[in-house]
C-alpha cells in the first residue's frame, strides 16, 4: 500500500538522524538556548512553594525551563524553539512524531495518498476536539494553512507551505487564497494537493507551523493566542496560566482524543535565560531538567542523570552582505577562517558538540546510502595565515585603509556571550581587528536580524523536517529565513530543481552543488552542529526530544 511504503521510507530517513546532528540546551531557542531557530531544548519550571503544593494535592507536576518568553503561540508566528516546545504540547497536527521520531496518525486517524504521490486525503478523528469542546474540523486546517501562506501573516514559516500547489504563488502575491490546493471535503475530510511528490510530507506536517487553528474562535478574536484565558488547545495539554516573561502553567487537556495516554497533570515552565541559574534551580529541586554549565561540564557529564539526544541543526553566524565591509566575499572568508570551531566546542561549550565545517548536519543519507555531510566534505578550515591574506586582498579591493567599525550581535544568553567573547579575541589575535559586542533580548534581536539591522550576528538552525533541502532552502533569495541580504540565481535554481526532481541521485547532486556555492560565497559560517545534553530528574521518564527540535511531553511521567 502506498501509504505504508512511504511511512517505511520515512522511518529509514528519520533513523538517520540518530547518527550525529547537534545542539545543547543553549541556543536562542534552547535553554541557553535554533531557528531559526530551532534553535531547541527549552525546558523550564517554577517555584519550590508551588512544587510542595502540587505534591500535597497528589498531582504529577513536571517543572521545566523555557529559557525566555515564547515569541508567539500563534502557530505560523511562533516559528522558533522558544515557542516550539510549548506549541508542540498545546496543539497537534494531522500527524505526530512518535518516540522513534517517525510520523504517526494524530488528529488524522488515517489517510490515503494518490498513485502519483501528489494528493493526500486525511480523515480527521470523530473524537478530536478543541479544549472548549468544539470539534476539530477540516475547515480548521484549511483556515490555518491558508493563513500560514497569507502574505499579510508574514510568517517566517510560510516557505514550508510551498510544497502545496498554489502555496508559493499566494504567499508571493502572484496568486490568491483560492489557488491554494487545500480543501475541506467535509467536516472530517481534508484534502491537499502538492506541487510534486514529496516523500517527507507526513514528517513535514508534524511541524507546529501546520497545526490547526479553531477558525471560529480566531475569527471572533484574532488575539485568541495571546493569553491563557482565550487560548484554545487541541493537544495533550491546555494553557492554564501565562504570566508573561515569568512563567507558564499547562494542565492536562481532558478534551484531547488520547487523554488517557497523558500521565502528567501539569507542566510548570520557568523563563530563566542563564544556564548557571537554571542548574542551581535543578540542584535545589525547583526544576526537573537543566542544561549543563560549561564550567561544570567535565564533572557533570559523568553523572547518572545525563540525557544525551541527537539533534539536527547548526549554530552559525550570518554576515549582512548589504553592509560594509561584508559586501566583500574575501573579507567574509577572512572572518570565517579566523575562528577555530574545534576550540569552541572543546573549551567553551564543552557539551560534546561536533565542530561544523559545512551547513547541513550529519545524519542524512543520500540516494546511495552515504552520509550527506561526509560525502560533501568540509568547506571551512581554521587558517590564520590565509585569513590575514584574504583580509588584505579584500580591503585592497574595497579601497579600505582600515575597516569600518564592526559590531557582532547576539541575543542575551551566557552561552552566546562566551562564544562571542572568544570570537572577539580571535579577531584581535588573528586579524588585528577590534570588534564591538552587542546583545539584546530574543524578540528584539530576531526582529532586527529579519530587518537586516545587524551587521554580523549569531544564529541557529534546527531542522523543520527530515531532509537536507530544509537546511539549504533557508538561503534562497527573499526567503524569510535568509537574513543575510545574499542572493545567487544559480543557488536558487539548484534548490528549485532539488524540490522538483524525482530521480534521487540527481536530486542530491543538486543539493551538494548548492551547498558548495553557499560556501564559495560565504554569507554565513558555521560554529558547531547541535546535540541535546541535559540533566534530568531520574524520577522523570518518557520525555522525548525529537532531532527536528521540539520536546514531546505526551508520554512523560514523574514518579
Amino acid at each position: 500500500m502506498k501509504k505504508k511504503w512511504l511511512l517505511c521510507l520515512l522511518t529509514i530517513t528519520l533513523a538517520l538522524f540518530l547518527v550525529a546532528c547537534t545542539t545543547t540546551s543553549s541556543d536562542d531557542d534552547e535553554n541557553t538556548t535554533t531557528d531559526d531557530e530551532q534553535t531547541s531544548e527549552n525546558e523550564g519550571n517554577e517555584s519550590e512553594e508551588e512544587e510542595s503544593d502540587s505534591q500535597d494535592d497528589g498531582k504529577k507536576v513536571l517543572y521545566l525551563n523555557n529559557g525566555e518568553e515564547p515569541t508567539s503561540f500563534d502557530p505560523p508566528i511562533g516559528f522558533d524553539s522558544v515557542s516550539w516546545n510549548a506549541l508542540n504540547n498545546l496543539l497537534e497536527g494531522l500527524t505526530r512524531l512518535d518516540s522513534s521520531h517517525t510520523p504517526q496518525p494524530a488528529i488524522a486517524e488515517d489517510w490515503e495518498i494518490s498513485d502519483d504521490g501528489t494528493v493526500y486525503t486525511f480523515y480527521i478523528r470523530e473524537d478530536a476536539n478543541w479544549s472548549n469542546g468544539d470539534p476539530v474540523t477540516a475547515q480548521d486546517f484549511v483556515f490555518a494553512w491558508k493563513r500560514l501562506l497569507n502574505p499579510e501573516t508574514a510568517s517566517s514559516a510560510a516557505f514550508l507551505g510551498y510544497f502545496i500547489k498554489g502555496g508559493e504563488a499566494y504567499n508571493t502575491g502572484e496568486g490568491s487564497a483560492d489557488d491554494v490546493m487545500v480543501e475541506a471535503v467535509d467536516d472530517k475530510t481534508f484534502k491537499v494537493t502538492l506541487e510534486a511528490p514529496t516523500g517527507f510530507f507526513l514528517n513535514l506536517i508534524t511541524n507546529p507551523a501546520f497545526f490547526p487553528i479553531n477558525h471560529q474562535v480566531a475569527q471572533e478574536n484574532p488575539e485568541w493566542h495571546s493569553e491563557a484565558d482565550s487560548f484554545v488547545a487541541n493537544g495533550p495539554f491546555q494553557l492554564k496560566e501565562w504570566n508573561h516573561d515569568n512563567n507558564m502553567v499547562f494542565e492536562k487537556n481532558p478534551e484531547y482524543w488520547d487523554a488517557d495516554t497523558v500521565k502528567l497533570d501539569e507542566v510548570h515552565w520557568a523563563m530563566v535565560n542563564d544556564t548557571n541559574t537554571e542548574y542551581q534551580m535543578y540542584e535545589s529541586g525547583d526544576l526537573d531538567s537543566s542544561g549543563i554549565p560549561s564550567d561544570l561540564a567535565e564533572q557533570l557529564l559523568e553523572g547518572d542523570d545525563v540525557v544525551y539526544e541527537d539533534q539536527a541543526g547548526t549554530y552559525f553566524y550570518r554576515f549582512n552582505v548589504t553592509e560594509e565591509p561584508f559586501q566583500n566575499e574575501k573579507i567574509r572568508k577572512a572572518f570565517a577562517m579566523a575562528i577555530n570551531q574545534e576550540e569552541i566546542v572543546n573549551y567553551i561549550t564543552k557539551n560534546l558538540e561536533k565542530p561544523a565545517y559545512g551547513f547541513v548536519s550529519y545524519g542524512f543519507q543520500d540516494a546511495n546510502g552515504q552520509d550527506f555531510r561526509e560525502q560533501n566534505g568540509d568547506f571551512l578550515t581554521f587558517d590564520p595565515e590565509q585569513a590575514k591574506q584574504l583580509l588584505e586582498e579584500g580591503m585592497a579591493e574595497e579601497g579600505y585603509d582600515e575597516l569600518p567599525e564592526i559590531t557582532l550581535s547576539y541575543n542575551t544568553s551566557d552561552a552566546h556571550k562566551s562564544i562571542a567573547e572568544y570570537m572577539q579575541q580571535q579577531y584581535i589575535d588573528v586579524l588585528g581587528i577590534e570588534v564591538t559586542l552587542e546583545n539584546t533580548e530574543w524578540n528584539v534581536f530576531l526582529q532586527d536580524q529579519k530587518d537586516l539591522n545587524h551587521q554580523f550576528s549569531r544564529s541557529s538552525f534546527l531542522a523543520d523536517y527530515a531532509d537536507p533541502v530544509n537546511f539549504l532552502e533557508s538561503f534562497i533569495t527573499d526567503s524569510s529565513m535568509n537574513r543575510t541580504g545574499w542572493s545567487n540565481e544559480e543557488y536558487d535554481q539548484l534548490i528549485a530543481n532539488a524540490k522538483n526532481e524525482t530521480d534521487p541521485e540527481q536530486r542530491f547532486e543538486y543539493l551538494y552543488e548548492a551547498e558548495k556555492i553557499l560556501f564559495d560565497e560565504m554569507p554565513l559560517f558555521p560554529i558547531h552542529f547541535y546535540n541535546q545534553i541535559v540533566l534530568q530528574n531520574p524520577d522523570v521518564t518518557g520525555v522525548v526530544r525529537h532531532p527536528v527540535g521540539y520536546l514531546e511531553l505526551k508520554w512523560a511521567d514523574k514518579n
